[in-house]
């Protein structure tokens, strides 16, 4: 498994709910591309353009707070963002996240540290972020070895079909 991660950074700010980062209106959607187009509308309308696969979305606290429904993390593993570092999680969004095979990175003070456009590379396992722009280090919180094994098989769903069968 590839355990660093390295992409172009978006930054967003404290308490971006998941209305923001998928809005509800959309949720009849169900093609991988049309749930993709639409992600980040609802805090930065045109972002589904800019994104390209392999960036990496940094936010203050509370990144996900809102609904508990799984479409916040599909949307934005769809439109290809790599990894989610943000200063705090809500709970339901971390865990769909990592159910789904989103890397997310705790690291406090990430967003205050960084500027939008540059390339940070992430080491899941250790939770090490160097700022190859700037040349910083930032501490985060690495992954355990079984949430590596659910990014790494793409999911829970994929993980539990590899282990058990379909």
């Amino acid at each position: 498994m590839q355990l660093k991660i390295s992409g172009r950074i978006f930054i967003f700010g404290d308490n971006i709910d998941t209305d923001q980062i998928y809005p509800g209106r959309y949720l009849e959607l169900t093609a991988k591309a049309d749930i993709a187009s639409h992600c980040m509308e609802g805090a930065r309308p045109g972002f589904a353009k800019e994104v390209k696969k392999g960036d990496i979305i940094v936010a203050g606290k509370n990144f996900g707070c809102g609904s508990s429904r799984e479409h916040a993390a599909i949307t934005l593993k769809e439109a290809g963002i790599s990894a989610v570092v943000a200063e705090s999680f809500a709970r339901i969004f971390f865990r769909n996240a990592i159910n789904l095979g989103l890397p997310v990175i705790t690291c406090k003070q990430i967003r205050d540290r960084v500027k939008e456009g540059e390339i940070l590379e992430i080491d899941l396992a250790t939770g090490e972020i160097i700022n190859r722009t700037t040349g910083e280090i930032y501490q985060g919180e690495g992954l355990s070895e079984f949430v590596l094994r659910i990014i790494e098989n793409g999911g829970i769903k994929p993980l539990f079909k590899e282990k058990y069968g379909d």
